[in-house]
């Protein structure tokens, strides 16, 4: 398939297949996805004496994460395209077909790894704080998934960075994987920085996710074609579900961060 960015004089020929073995076919977004996740496990490795983490036990986290993750992710999907699967309940095992979504991942991995945390007696919130960084990296790097397979991009536009290929239609589109890899990963920077300059209570690097990753993708998420959508409108704008969710939580990250930045104020004064 060929993608282009016209005002940026640039093209490529891209293949969603990027090798087979017999009749199995690999495909590129498996593999950016893979190397997104292998790349975020190891920054949460190398910072865990950082963040005071029992590695052995961060290990066990990590892997029964990944796996709600992926559960969470489809589960997520189907609810919201329930139509899609009601007649065909089989479908909803084919994840090879696509439909994962990124909060149901995220949710999917906080819950899973939270249970973990708590019966393995390991403090949640430094796991956390380590974990935000490492989600970055993979939604950065995952996202690129998104275009070796020409999906989640956006409504029509003219600017200079526009992207065109068959799936949009052939028409310039908002290419909003590259708006949410860019910032993700300008994320990892601002957070990684904020951990070893100004790292003042546990938790707080994960409050500053919710609040980053928030409000990027209640913007671009507006901009998108291929959304998933509430079931009730407001003054006739049926809103879409990540950013309502998306708004909601930068609030509570905000919210939160406030209300836990007094406490240790208090407690500072008391100490003194």
């Amino acid at each position: 398939m060929e993608v282009t960015f016209p005002g940026l004089g640039l093209e490529f020929n891209i293949n969603r297949e990027a090798f087979s073995i017999g009749s199995l076919s690999v495909y590129w977004y498996g593999i950016i996805i893979a190397s997104g996740l292998v790349l975020a496990c190891i920054y949460a490795f190398v910072r865990a004496d950082y963040f005071k983490i029992d590695k052995n036990k961060l290990l066990n986290t990590v892997i029964v994460g990944i796996i709600c993750a992926i559960i969470g992710a489809r589960l997520y999907y189907v609810l919201f395209s329930w139509d899609d699967y009601k007649n065909n309940l089989m479908d909803i095992f084919y994840i090879n077909k696509g439909g994962l979504a990124i909060y149901g991942g995220l949710i999917g991995a906080i819950l899973g790894g939270g249970i973990t945390c708590k019966l393995q007696k390991q403090e949640l919130l430094p796991v956390l704080d380590v974990a935000s960084i490492g989600f970055l990296i993979g939604q950065g790097i995952g996202r690129w998934g998104n275009f070796f397979n020409q999906e989640a991009f956006g409504s029509q536009t003219d600017l200079p960075w526009r992207m065109v290929s068959e799936n949009t239609g052939n028409v310039g589109v908002h290419p909003c994987f590259l708006y949410e890899s860019i910032w993700c990963l300008l994320g990892v920077l601002v957070l990684h920085i904020l951990s070893k300059k100004w790292y003042h209570f546990k938790g707080q690097i994960f409050l500053c996710y919710m609040v980053w990753y928030g409000f990027e993708r209640m913007i671009v998420e507006g901009l998108r074609t291929d959304s998933l959508y509430m079931t009730f409108s407001i003054f006739g704008y049926t809103p879409r579900v990540s950013q309502v969710l998306s708004a909601c939580i930068f609030v509570t990250g905000i919210v939160l961060l406030i209300i836990f930045r007094k406490k240790r104020n208090v407690k500072n004064g008391d100490n003194n």
